[in-house]
Parts: C-alpha cells; sequence; structure tokens
C-alpha cells in the first residue's frame, strides 16, 4: 500500500466528521435537519473520497475519475465553506441576515471555484534568465514538473501539455521534467505518455515520490515507451551541461542524498534535477551549479499558499545565492487530489542559459 493511499484512507474518517459538521451547519443558514440525515450524507460522501481510488488502482474508468475530480473540488470547498460560514455565523450574532444575504455570501465560494478550477487548467508559459560563465552558447531548457497524471488529471493534461511543448520545440533546445510526472490516483499503462513522442527535443525526466505510488517500473515503462530519458541517480551530457538526476521517494525522504565529487564536470555547467528543494546550499557547495526542483505547487492556492511559504525554505521561483549557484522551483503544470489554482501558475518555464557579460 503507497504512502498516498495511506493517507487517504487515514484522512476519510476525520474527513467524513468535518463534513457533517460543515453540512449540517450549511443547512442550518435556511431551515432544520436531523442528525441523521446529514450523517447519511456525509458518510456517501465520505465513501467517494476513497472509493475511486480502489478501481482506478486497477482500471481508470470515466466515471471513478469524474468521482475523484467532484472529491478534489468538494475539498476545496469545505475550505471555503468552512471560512464562509464562519463569518456569517459571526455577523449573524449582530446584524439579523436574510436568506437573500447569506445567499450572496455562499455565493462568493461558486464564483471562487470557477476561478480557481480556470487557473487550474490554463497552463502559461513563463520565461526566467540564468547567467553562467563557462557557456560558450546560449541554451533554452523547458522545465516542467508535477504533471500528476492520474484520476483528476488524465489523457487531457498529457495532450494540452504536449501541444503546448510543440509549439516551444523551435525555441528550446531541451527538456528536464522534474518528477510527479505520474500522481498515483491511477494505474499508469506503457501508452499512456506517448504523446511525449511527438516532441522533436531531448526529454530528460528523473523520478520524484508520487512516481513510486502507482509502480515506479509503470511509470518508467511508459516514459520509455515514449523516447523519454531517465535519468535515475545517473548523469547526461548535453552541449555545455552536465546533468545529473537524483530520484526522490518518501523511503529516502528523511535521509540526505549522498552525493560525491564524480557527479560533477568541472568544465561543465552542472544541473542537478531534484524534485525536492532540498539541500539546495549543500550541492552547490559540491560544485552543482543549478538545481531543478518541484514538489511544492507553490501552495496551489489560498490560503495554503501561506502555509506553504512557512513550510518551504524556497517555495517558488529563481533563488540565486553569494556564490553565483541558481536554484529554480516550479510551481508545476498539474494539480495534486484539488484541481484548484490561485495565486501560482500552471507552469511550463522555458529557463534561458545566457553567457555571462564581463
Amino acid at each position: 500500500m503507497s504512502f498516498r493511499t495511506k493517507r487517504i484512507l487515514f484522512i476519510t474518517p476525520f474527513y467524513t466528521i468535518l463534513q457533517f459538521f460543515l453540512i449540517k451547519y450549511l443547512i442550518l443558514l435556511f431551515y432544520p435537519i436531523n442528525d441523521i440525515t446529514v450523517a447519511a450524507i456525509a458518510i456517501l460522501l465520505g465513501l467517494n473520497h476513497f472509493t475511486p481510488m480502489i478501481f482506478e488502482s486497477k482500471k481508470s474508468r470515466k466515471i471513478t475519475r469524474f468521482l475523484t475530480t467532484i472529491d478534489g473540488v468538494w475539498i476545496w470547498a469545505l475550505i471555503f465553506l468552512s471560512i464562509d460560514l464562519l463569518v456569517i455565523y459571526l455577523i449573524g450574532m449582530y446584524i439579523n441576515l436574510t436568506i437573500g444575504i447569506k445567499l450572496i455570501l455562499l455565493s462568493i465560494i461558486v464564483v471562487l471555484g470557477a476561478y480557481n478550477y480556470y487557473r487550474a487548467h490554463k497552463i502559461v508559459v513563463n520565461e526566467k534568465t540564468i547567467k553562467l560563465d563557462k557557456l560558450t552558447q546560449n541554451i533554452n531548457i523547458i522545465q516542467i514538473s508535477d504533471v500528476h497524471f492520474g484520476s483528476i488529471r488524465h489523457k487531457q493534461i498529457i495532450q494540452q501539455l504536449t501541444r503546448k511543448l510543440k509549439e516551444l520545440e523551435s525555441s528550446c533546445d531541451l527538456i528536464i521534467i522534474s518528477g510527479d510526472f505520474a500522481d498515483g490516483s491511477s494505474v499508469i499503462c506503457e501508452n499512456d505518455f506517448l504523446e511525449f513522442k511527438k516532441i522533436n527535443i531531448p526529454i530528460i525526466f528523473t523520478p520524484g515520490n508520487h512516481d513510486f505510488y502507482p509502480g515506479i517500473e509503470n511509470v518508467k515503462s511508459a516514459c520509455e515507451k515514449a523516447d523519454i530519458i531517465i535519468l535515475d541517480d545517473e548523469n547526461m551530457e548535453f552541449k555545455d551541461l552536465n546533468i545529473h538526476g537524483l530520484t526522490y521517494s518518501f523511503e529516502n525522504r528523511n535521509q540526505k542524498p549522498e552525493l560525491d565529487k564524480t557527479c560533477i564536470k568541472s568544465d561543465k555547467i552542472n544541473i542537478l534535477n531534484y524534485h525536492v528543494p532540498y539541500y539546495w546550499e549543500e550541492f552547490s557547495d559540491l560544485g552543482f551549479d543549478i538545481q531543478l526542483s518541484g514538489h511544492t505547487h507553490g501552495g496551489q492556492f489560498y490560503p495554503a499558499i501561506i502555509f506553504s511559504e512557512i513550510i518551504f525554505k524556497y517555495n517558488k521561483g529563481l533563488f540565486k545565492n553569494n556564490n553565483g549557484k541558481y536554484l529554480h522551483v516550479t510551481t508545476g503544470v498539474g494539480s495534486m487530489d484539488i484541481p484548484m489554482r490561485w495565486g501560482c501558475d500552471s507552469e511550463i518555464v522555458i529557463l534561458k542559459l545566457v553567457k555571462s557579460r564581463g
């Protein structure tokens, strides 16, 4: 049983209890309701939180993907419903709110939900410049991460992403995927990534923690079928670049990765492709000029972004230290469990590697 499956099974009872109280107080805004009816609704929604996952692990189907998406949107709605209900009840202590005003306050969730859902499904292209001394020629790298191919973002995200990449291939030299290609919420078949075979520039992939949940061999098989180069604790040279792919899984999350100078080429720009934005200072001291990471999703939406900024020292964006070494943390393409974004992009990033002047 994967970490993701254990997490969902563990949280479901608490999730069901939370739903009970939120649904109860929501309905009580308008008319009385008995606890048995509320409990039945909460249990049904709780069952929908994990039941589709069981079927998706064997075979992905439209109906179970649809139910999983409904659950993801509903989780987001619960967060904002709790805030909205708190505001309504606090105001109601001092002002008698009409049903019309209550409906207007609740409609804010619907408007925000539509916007968040749109933002999560609109892939944007962001450009950033990295200046380096050892370059003999400019190189444009496309970095993507956290595609999270699975129940919620299935073949449509692969098609949408590859269309965007096709538009960029004439101006870019290389694509690097910084982990979590898969989500772990559905089975991975060997033909699932075939659309990437249409891209006419090299694609490099290094696994992240979610890639292990549906079976890392399944993910690797799908990548190999699509001619995607897998760097699993391996090096590859490309033009002026030496790229090392350092795999990250939750099994070794508490262990500091062991790398040595053999990963470094002194005459090259050394790039570390590592899913999580950890140990940047140590990797820079070892000799890596650039670290490419994802994992954080930038927090994905407010108010989660606020907590993500606290949890992760490097949550999103391009960072440069005093030694001229870089870390780039992308907010990712897909979304985990909740198909919503607000305050950060679903992004493809073009990293423009240029030679420093002077």
